[in-house]
């Protein structure tokens, strides 16, 4: 096999890998939210604790993936999580019991971390030993394509199929995706070198410089979730736009797809950390636009601007790790989305008591926005931060 051939599968097993579980698995939850409330029964506060639920099982994934130092291990853990996806989607049209739904929405979290950082750390470890570093915003391009696949389904099934007939046509999704995402990813190379002999070696930042992205991504994590998770419900109570929210929903899918090629090349152009603060200012604006301007362009300009803002910082984020760790990324990866992920078990509880005692999700997004600017505030102490470890790699040098 041509090694133009073996490159294309492995992305693509990357790429089918994350749109069965972010988009299957995990976000198909999001656009079905609104039907299960009709025809399941299911309450406002209950949802955002699903949705809570579902972040916690991604967290205890991330905590699993950032101890885990062994490559086969980690790819085991990657497979055994491809076919979970795949039961934890089933199992939601099986039952109208909270409790069985919450314990879907925990294996779908940890499925999507299986996928998201195992599957993404394995992929970034063939493309750094063989030379292609640059080519890991392709494989990111399966987060979008995975939302607006899912919003998309939604829309298609929706007039045909019930809330419980939408989980089994899912189920069946997965399956297909299930093919590729195992069979085109080859098992793990051990050794420590490159195809080209250049031994792997780790570059590790600053503990403070640590600390500080950590807590800067801990604010992208809770600007990113509450959108995403409530959108279609928050979309759908504004005025005029009643039965809108899984179109806007889908916009924020077609922002996600291309977004991590073109913010590797503003990266490129402008620097990563530069290139990760217009990312969060671009995306408070995208958070505020569909609650603070009236009608459908305002939310479908919003989720346009989200989907190719929130992409774009896990993707440079975890392309960061990838440099300073290109022997064991998954390592770095998994400690940055526990922040991440902490981000996450906390914004849809929080939205969803706001929205309880409001009787809408509308102020989440306010408190979303109000977090991400704190954040962007610690990307740009983060630069500061650089700038003083920087000068003391050059004190050391000297010396």
């Amino acid at each position: 096999m041509t090694h133009h051939v073996t490159r294309f599968k492995v992305l693509s097993a990357g790429i089918f890998s994350l749109i069965l579980v972010l988009g299957v698995a995990r976000f198909a939850y999001t656009p079905l939210l609104p039907l299960m409330q009709q025809q399941a029964g299911l309450g406002v506060a209950e949802a955002g604790w699903l949705a809570a639920i579902n972040y916690a099982g991604y967290l205890s994934g991330a905590l699993i993936a950032s101890r885990i130092s062994s490559l086969v291990l980690k790819d085991r853990l990657y497979r055994i999580g491809m076919v979970l996806a795949i039961v934890s989607t089933l199992v939601m049209g099986l039952s109208t019991n909270l409790m069985v739904w919450a314990i879907s929405r925990y294996v779908a979290g940890l499925t999507s971390a299986a996928g998201m950082l195992l599957g993404t750390g394995l992929i970034m470890n063939w493309l750094i030993r063989h030379n292609h570093r640059s080519e890991l915003g392709i494989h990111f391009a399966g987060i979008g394509l995975g939302i607006a696949g899912c919003a998309g389904a939604v829309m298609l099934f929706t007039p045909w199929l019930d809330w419980r007939e939408q989980w089994f046509a899912f189920t069946a999704l997965g399956c297909l995706l299930l093919v590729p995402a195992l069979r085109w990813l080859p098992p793990p190379d051990t050794s420590g070198l490159t195809t080209t002999g250049q031994k792997l070696q780790d570059r590790p930042p600053s503990a403070l410089y640590l600390r500080v992205f950590m807590a800067a991504y801990f604010c992208a994590g809770f600007g990113y979730v509450v959108s995403v998770t409530f959108i279609v419900a928050i979309v759908n109570q504004l005025p005029g736009l009643a039965g809108w929210g899984n179109l806007v929903f889908l916009a924020i899918g077609i922002g996600a797809a291309p977004a991590c090629i073109n913010w590797d090349l503003i990266a490129r152009r402008i620097g990563d950390l530069n290139a990760l603060i217009l990312a969060a200012l671009l995306q408070i604006v995208g958070i505020l636009l569909p609650v603070m301007v009236p009608g459908l362009w305002a939310a479908m300009l919003g989720a346009l601007l989200f989907g190719g803002t929130f992409i774009g910082m896990v993707s440079l984020v975890l392309s960061m790790t990838g440099r300073y760790y290109p022997g064991m990324p998954a390592k770095m990866m998994g400690k940055m989305t526990l922040s991440y992920g902490v981000a996450q078990i906390i914004g849809p509880a929080i939205t969803g008591q706001i929205g309880a005692q409001l009787g809408s999700y509308n102020a989440g997004l306010y408190v979303a926005a109000a977090i991400m600017a704190l954040g962007a505030g610690l990307l740009l102490l983060l630069k500061l931060v650089e700038r003083r470890d920087a000068r003391g790699l050059e004190r050391v040098l000297v010396r």
